[in-house]
């Protein structure tokens, strides 16, 4: 059983990398041809694209905040990368900077490519950067000399005794008493720079070779900090029957690295993987608190296990600190959707399975207006559409004739969707299609143990072209149920719904009754 602080996670809508063991450990993963020099990047991701914004994580590194933050940014990467490195015969140390500062050690692999005895002995990550505070506290129990500054001009100059750094804070034992100081002041001067400070992460390997010279070895980690999510536009026509679609895919990188003319992987899919319980206080933090990559042709896709790999087919800069988007697909154009009007008179949802006949007349009363409405298209090649598409947020807009500009009409998010499956997306509610329903008769008997229900669907249209309508219908009293009288033709969808596609004229109405007659 897992615990509270350890438990398996589904990461929804995640990007995953299936990967083979190596030897050595860690996360290998296809990437690169076997000996060619460079970097590969797979960014995987559980962002749910209904509440993440990529800017709440910019803005926290932007102000500093405890680099603890960075792992619940909802994705992380996969670094593969091959160089070559001078290696000296017998044991010695090997050291990479230019690493991520999020990286996770123990997911790190090395192997020699040059030269397969190669042994790692021991493998460390030294990650105590620099930093005005880590300074500071190199210097406890030691002298540093604060000078007060006025208009850029040093007014005056006093040496003292560090006593305690830490909470951002210097005390200071000077000759005239104890002074406090922010370790960000200006006015702090140090006479060096300490030991064992690093300028950027580093990772060192111990290691014993046979075979001494330039050697190609490719390393393998995971780091934090990294995710992506799928944004789509679609652009309807003007009869709304024809839309152009693009996707983007934006990608975040808060890893502390840069990595420049890379490979660049994303693949799509649900996968299982073990995270640690973040903490809470960041955890509530983060609940309470662009550069354009496009080309004229986005990634390659293809099936890959159980998920869907998505491999840029260009190298591209995926740069530290920054966001980006990048085109996920050429834009489709001219593909056949439909507007879609559904109208659910219940008040509140009726296909609950009860576990006994529901006699009570009035249970669940009629009282909603609304249509809603939505746009529909199949996402197949015929369609000019069939590529799997990713979880992510769509965005439909409309252009306005008496200008020529587009005008957002509605948004919604869909679930990762294979090819050939349809795409339905809601946009809001009709303004000017109206419905209501009423219950016009009920007859119950419990003696022959059977009841009737009979309801009349009104539907008002007032805008000046007829509109289709498809009206949903839960019978939810009982499992057993026939439709005896019926003014339109329906379609059973399950054991518990039915639906009416019906035609409203322009400034007309249209009225939908049904009888049902339930048993048990």
């Amino acid at each position: 059983m897992t615990t509270p602080r350890r438990r398996t996670r589904a990461l929804r809508a995640g990007l995953v990398l299936a990967v083979a063991s190596a030897a050595g450990g860690g996360i290998p993963g296809a990437a690169l041809a076997a000996d060619e020099e460079g970097t590969s990047l797979t960014v995987y991701s559980s962002a749910d694209p209904a509440g993440f914004d990529p800017q709440q994580f910019v803005q926290m590194q932007r102000q500093g905040w405890d680099t603890s933050w960075v792992a619940s940014v909802p994705g992380f990467g996969v670094v593969k990368e091959v160089r070559k490195v001078p290696v000296a015969a017998g044991v010695h140390d090997l050291s990479f900077t230019d690493v991520a500062q999020f990286i996770d050690p123990t997911t790190v692999s090395f192997s020699d490519l040059t030269d397969p005895r190669t042994a790692v002995l021991e493998q460390n990550f030294q990650f105590d950067l620099v930093s005005p505070s880590k300074l500071v506290e190199k210097y406890v129990d030691r002298e540093i000399t604060h000078e007060t500054l006025k208009d850029g001009q040093v007014v005056a100059s006093v040496k003292g005794k560090v006593l305690s750094a830490n909470q951002g804070m210097v005390v200071l034992q000077a000759p005239d008493g104890i002074r406090f100081l922010s370790a960000m002041d200006p006015g702090i001067r140090l006479p060096s720079l300490p030991e064992g400070l690093l300028t950027k992460p580093t990772l060192v390997w111990k290691l014993s070779a046979e075979q001494a010279g330039d050697h190609k070895v490719r390393t393998t980690y995971q780091t934090n900090g990294m995710t992506w999510r799928a944004d789509y536009n679609v652009v309807l026509s003007g009869d709304d029957t024809k839309a152009d679609i693009s996707a983007w895919v934006s990608l975040l990188n808060l890893s502390g690295a840069s990595f420049k003319d890379t490979k660049l992987k994303l693949v799509a899919g649900d996968v299982q993987r073990i995270r640690a319980e973040p903490e809470w206080g960041v955890e509530r933090e983060l609940r309470d608190a662009k550069a354009e990559g496009g080309a004229s042709h986005g990634f390659e896709e293809k099936s890959f296990f159980e998920y869907h790999l998505y491999t840029l087919p260009r190298k591209t800069d995926v740069l530290q600190n920054s966001t980006q988007q990048i085109t996920l697909f050429p834009a489709a154009t001219g593909v056949d959707v439909e507007k879609l009007l559904v109208y659910y008179g219940a008040a509140e949802s009726l296909h609950w399975n009860f576990g006994s006949p529901q006699t009570d007349r009035d249970l669940r009363p009629s009282g909603n207006p609304k249509l809603d409405v939505y746009v529909r298209f199949r996402n197949e090649k015929a369609n000019r559409m069939g590529m799997p598409l990713p979880k992510g947020k769509v965005r439909v807009y409309k252009q306005d004739d008496a200008d020529g500009t587009l005008e957002f009409v509605g948004e919604d998010l869909i679930d990762h969707t294979p090819r050939d499956e349809k795409v339905l997306v809601k946009l809001g509610q009709a303004f000017d299609v109206v419905g209501e329903r009423t219950q016009t008769d009920f007859q119950s008997n419990r003696g022959r143990k059977e009841m009737t229900e009979t309801f009349r669907i009104t539907l008002r249209n007032h805008k000046d072209a007829a509109q289709k309508v498809l009206v949903k219908e839960n019978l939810y009293r009982w499992h057993g149920w026939e439709i005896t009288a019926k003014s339109d033709e329906f379609t059973k969808i399950d054991s518990r719904t039915i639906h009416f596609d019906v035609t409203v004229p322009p400034h007309g109405e249209k009225q939908v009754t049904y009888t049902v007659r339930y048993t048990w």
